[in-house]
Protein backbone atom coordinates (compact mmCIF):
# COMPACT_ATOMS: atom_id res chain seq x y z
CA UNK A 1 0.00 0.00 0.00
CA UNK A 2 2.54 2.26 1.07
CA UNK A 3 4.73 2.04 -2.14
CA UNK A 4 2.77 2.78 -4.33
CA UNK A 5 1.99 6.27 -2.47
CA UNK A 6 5.58 6.91 -3.33
CA UNK A 7 5.73 6.91 -7.03
CA UNK A 8 4.09 10.05 -8.02
CA UNK A 9 4.92 13.39 -8.59
CA UNK A 10 4.99 16.48 -5.94
CA UNK A 11 1.52 18.29 -5.44
CA UNK A 12 0.18 21.90 -5.37
CA UNK A 13 -0.32 23.49 -2.36
CA UNK A 14 -1.58 21.68 0.20
CA UNK A 15 -4.20 21.88 1.93
CA UNK A 16 -6.86 23.62 0.40
CA UNK A 17 -7.87 26.64 2.22
CA UNK A 18 -10.85 27.24 0.58
CA UNK A 19 -13.90 24.95 0.74
CA UNK A 20 -14.60 24.41 -3.21
CA UNK A 21 -14.08 21.10 -5.54
CA UNK A 22 -12.34 21.10 -8.48
CA UNK A 23 -11.33 18.88 -10.69
CA UNK A 24 -10.19 15.29 -8.76
CA UNK A 25 -11.02 16.75 -5.68
CA UNK A 26 -13.35 17.99 -3.33
CA UNK A 27 -13.88 20.54 0.07
CA UNK A 28 -16.44 20.30 2.32
CA UNK A 29 -16.76 22.11 5.86
CA UNK A 30 -18.41 21.48 8.99
CA UNK A 31 -18.32 23.33 12.00
CA UNK A 32 -14.79 22.28 13.30
CA UNK A 33 -13.69 20.27 10.39
CA UNK A 34 -12.35 20.67 7.15
CA UNK A 35 -12.84 17.62 4.78
CA UNK A 36 -10.54 17.08 1.60
CA UNK A 37 -10.12 14.25 -0.69
CA UNK A 38 -6.19 13.18 0.05
CA UNK A 39 -4.02 14.41 -2.45
CA UNK A 40 -0.77 13.26 -1.41
CA UNK A 41 1.00 10.68 0.50
CA UNK A 42 1.11 12.59 3.97
CA UNK A 43 -2.79 12.45 3.82
CA UNK A 44 -3.30 9.04 2.96
CA UNK A 45 -0.61 7.76 5.67
CA UNK A 46 -2.63 10.14 8.60
CA UNK A 47 -5.88 8.97 7.62
CA UNK A 48 -4.37 5.25 8.53
CA UNK A 49 -2.74 6.41 11.96
CA UNK A 50 -5.90 8.20 13.05
CA UNK A 51 -7.22 4.80 13.21
CA UNK A 52 -4.72 2.42 14.17
CA UNK A 53 -4.33 2.41 17.87
CA UNK A 54 -5.90 -0.70 19.80
CA UNK A 55 -9.35 1.03 20.99
CA UNK A 56 -9.90 2.01 17.26
CA UNK A 57 -9.07 -1.30 16.01
CA UNK A 58 -11.12 -3.07 18.36
CA UNK A 59 -14.00 -1.57 16.00
CA UNK A 60 -12.79 -1.24 12.74
CA UNK A 61 -10.65 -4.48 12.25
CA UNK A 62 -8.95 -3.17 9.27
CA UNK A 63 -6.42 -5.20 6.99
CA UNK A 64 -2.70 -5.39 8.30
CA UNK A 65 -1.58 -3.51 5.70
CA UNK A 66 -3.69 -0.82 6.10
CA UNK A 67 -2.36 -0.18 10.05
CA UNK A 68 0.18 2.03 11.02
CA UNK A 69 1.32 -0.77 14.00
CA UNK A 70 4.34 1.34 15.52
CA UNK A 71 3.26 3.47 17.32
CA UNK A 72 5.94 5.98 18.01
CA UNK A 73 5.26 6.91 14.12
CA UNK A 74 1.34 7.18 14.70
CA UNK A 75 1.82 9.77 17.21
CA UNK A 76 4.39 11.38 14.65
CA UNK A 77 2.03 11.61 12.19
CA UNK A 78 -0.68 13.17 14.77
CA UNK A 79 1.45 15.81 16.30
CA UNK A 80 1.65 16.77 12.24
CA UNK A 81 -0.57 19.79 10.63
CA UNK A 82 -1.84 19.14 7.75
CA UNK A 83 0.28 22.23 6.23
CA UNK A 84 3.66 21.19 7.83
CA UNK A 85 6.59 21.82 5.88
CA UNK A 86 7.74 18.81 6.77
CA UNK A 87 11.50 20.04 8.05
CA UNK A 88 11.67 17.41 11.11
CA UNK A 89 12.52 14.67 8.07
CA UNK A 90 15.26 13.79 5.59
CA UNK A 91 15.15 15.19 2.51
CA UNK A 92 14.37 12.18 0.73
CA UNK A 93 11.54 11.10 3.15
CA UNK A 94 9.95 14.73 2.55
CA UNK A 95 9.44 14.00 -1.20
CA UNK A 96 7.89 10.98 -0.43
CA UNK A 97 5.25 12.65 1.98
CA UNK A 98 4.39 15.13 -0.59
CA UNK A 99 4.14 13.25 -3.25
CA UNK A 100 0.90 13.35 -5.60
CA UNK A 101 -1.48 9.98 -5.42
CA UNK A 102 -3.58 9.08 -7.98
CA UNK A 103 -7.05 8.99 -7.16
CA UNK A 104 -8.74 5.45 -5.88
CA UNK A 105 -9.67 3.10 -8.55
CA UNK A 106 -11.39 0.80 -6.03
CA UNK A 107 -14.54 2.77 -6.08
CA UNK A 108 -14.37 3.80 -2.45
CA UNK A 109 -14.18 7.58 -1.86
CA UNK A 110 -12.03 9.04 1.16
CA UNK A 111 -12.11 12.42 3.11
CA UNK A 112 -9.13 13.30 5.05
CA UNK A 113 -10.52 15.47 8.14
CA UNK A 114 -8.46 18.29 9.62
CA UNK A 115 -9.75 20.00 12.90
CA UNK A 116 -10.17 23.98 11.80
CA UNK A 117 -8.91 25.14 15.43
CA UNK A 118 -4.97 23.74 15.06
CA UNK A 119 -4.58 22.53 11.55
CA UNK A 120 -4.07 18.95 13.14
CA UNK A 121 -5.25 15.47 11.69
CA UNK A 122 -8.50 14.58 13.71
CA UNK A 123 -9.62 11.64 11.61
CA UNK A 124 -11.25 10.30 7.85
CA UNK A 125 -14.21 9.05 6.63
CA UNK A 126 -15.03 6.78 3.36
CA UNK A 127 -18.06 6.03 1.31
CA UNK A 128 -18.61 3.28 -1.13
CA UNK A 129 -19.25 4.48 -4.46
CA UNK A 130 -21.43 1.24 -5.05
CA UNK A 131 -23.23 0.68 -1.68
CA UNK A 132 -23.51 4.00 0.00
CA UNK A 133 -21.76 2.42 3.14
CA UNK A 134 -19.61 4.87 4.74
CA UNK A 135 -17.16 4.31 7.61
CA UNK A 136 -14.79 6.31 9.44
CA UNK A 137 -12.41 6.93 12.83
CA UNK A 138 -11.00 9.85 14.66
CA UNK A 139 -7.59 10.36 16.54
CA UNK A 140 -7.01 9.52 20.57
CA UNK A 141 -7.12 13.69 21.05
CA UNK A 142 -10.36 14.04 18.97
CA UNK A 143 -12.79 11.59 20.65
CA UNK A 144 -15.25 11.58 23.03
CA UNK A 145 -16.21 15.86 22.01
CA UNK A 146 -18.53 15.25 19.44
CA UNK A 147 -16.86 15.26 16.68
CA UNK A 148 -17.71 11.90 15.01
CA UNK A 149 -21.35 13.52 14.46
CA UNK A 150 -19.93 15.96 12.53
CA UNK A 151 -17.74 13.72 10.76
CA UNK A 152 -20.51 11.54 9.92
CA UNK A 153 -22.65 14.55 8.79
CA UNK A 154 -20.06 15.68 6.64
CA UNK A 155 -19.65 12.02 5.11
CA UNK A 156 -23.65 12.44 4.72
CA UNK A 157 -22.75 16.03 2.82
CA UNK A 158 -20.13 14.06 0.70
CA UNK A 159 -22.44 10.83 -0.50
CA UNK A 160 -25.61 12.95 -1.34
CA UNK A 161 -24.56 16.34 -2.74
CA UNK A 162 -20.70 15.52 -3.80
CA UNK A 163 -21.25 11.91 -5.08
CA UNK A 164 -24.99 12.00 -5.87
CA UNK A 165 -25.67 8.85 -3.79
CA UNK A 166 -29.42 8.77 -2.33
CA UNK A 167 -29.10 6.58 0.02
CA UNK A 168 -26.12 6.35 2.54
CA UNK A 169 -25.53 2.98 5.01
CA UNK A 170 -24.16 2.64 7.81
CA UNK A 171 -23.02 -0.63 10.20
CA UNK A 172 -22.06 -0.83 13.62
CA UNK A 173 -21.43 -3.47 16.53
CA UNK A 174 -23.93 -3.47 18.94
CA UNK A 175 -22.09 -2.96 21.71
CA UNK A 176 -20.67 0.32 20.27
CA UNK A 177 -22.65 2.82 21.67
CA UNK A 178 -20.79 5.27 20.89
CA UNK A 179 -20.70 5.19 17.31
CA UNK A 180 -24.62 4.14 17.04
CA UNK A 181 -25.25 7.46 18.99
CA UNK A 182 -23.16 9.52 16.85
CA UNK A 183 -25.07 8.11 13.59
CA UNK A 184 -28.54 8.76 15.23
CA UNK A 185 -27.44 11.98 16.32
CA UNK A 186 -26.21 12.80 12.35
CA UNK A 187 -29.43 11.54 11.14
CA UNK A 188 -29.04 8.01 10.46
CA UNK A 189 -32.20 5.68 11.41
CA UNK A 190 -31.95 1.92 12.42
CA UNK A 191 -32.68 -0.14 8.91
CA UNK A 192 -31.97 -3.94 7.70
CA UNK A 193 -29.16 -5.68 7.41
CA UNK A 194 -27.40 -8.75 8.16
CA UNK A 195 -26.53 -9.54 11.32
CA UNK A 196 -22.83 -10.24 11.14
CA UNK A 197 -20.23 -8.83 9.38
CA UNK A 198 -16.49 -9.86 8.35
CA UNK A 199 -14.07 -7.53 8.82
CA UNK A 200 -10.97 -6.73 7.25
CA UNK A 201 -8.70 -8.61 9.54
CA UNK A 202 -10.93 -11.85 9.67
CA UNK A 203 -13.06 -11.32 12.73
CA UNK A 204 -16.82 -11.76 12.01
CA UNK A 205 -18.92 -9.73 14.48
CA UNK A 206 -22.84 -8.70 15.20
CA UNK A 207 -24.06 -5.80 13.45
CA UNK A 208 -26.72 -3.49 13.35
CA UNK A 209 -27.46 -0.96 10.20
CA UNK A 210 -28.62 2.37 9.55
CA UNK A 211 -29.15 4.72 6.84
CA UNK A 212 -29.82 7.81 5.65
CA UNK A 213 -32.35 9.38 2.20
CA UNK A 214 -32.43 12.14 0.96
CA UNK A 215 -32.49 13.51 -3.13
CA UNK A 216 -29.30 12.97 -4.60
CA UNK A 217 -28.83 16.94 -5.76
CA UNK A 218 -25.09 16.56 -7.17
CA UNK A 219 -23.69 19.97 -8.80
CA UNK A 220 -20.26 19.28 -7.47
CA UNK A 221 -17.37 20.53 -10.06
CA UNK A 222 -15.17 17.25 -8.59
CA UNK A 223 -14.86 14.83 -11.77
CA UNK A 224 -14.75 11.87 -8.76
CA UNK A 225 -18.26 10.92 -8.89
CA UNK A 226 -20.36 7.91 -8.11
CA UNK A 227 -21.79 8.29 -11.67
CA UNK A 228 -18.31 8.94 -13.62
CA UNK A 229 -16.91 5.84 -11.24
CA UNK A 230 -19.70 3.54 -12.58
CA UNK A 231 -19.08 4.78 -15.98
CA UNK A 232 -15.38 3.97 -16.15
CA UNK A 233 -15.86 0.58 -14.79
CA UNK A 234 -18.13 -0.13 -16.81
CA UNK A 235 -15.87 0.93 -19.38
CA UNK A 236 -12.83 -1.65 -17.65
CA UNK A 237 -15.41 -4.31 -17.75
CA UNK A 238 -16.64 -3.87 -21.70
CA UNK A 239 -12.10 -4.15 -22.27
CA UNK A 240 -12.16 -7.00 -20.48
CA UNK A 241 -10.13 -5.15 -17.87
Amino acid sequence: MWQALFRRSPAPLHPPVRGRCSEGRHVLRTERLLLYTPLIAQDVIACAAVGSDSEAQRWLGDRADNVVHDAYSREVFLSMRADDDLSRFETRDRLRLMRKIDKPSNGIAQLTAVHLADGRYAGTTTVSLASGEIGGALAPGYRRQGLGVELFRGALQFGHRHLGLAVMRAGAEPTNRASRQALTTAGFTPAAGPPRFTLGDGRTIDACWYQHQQKATSHCRGEYSSSTWRRGLGKRRADGA
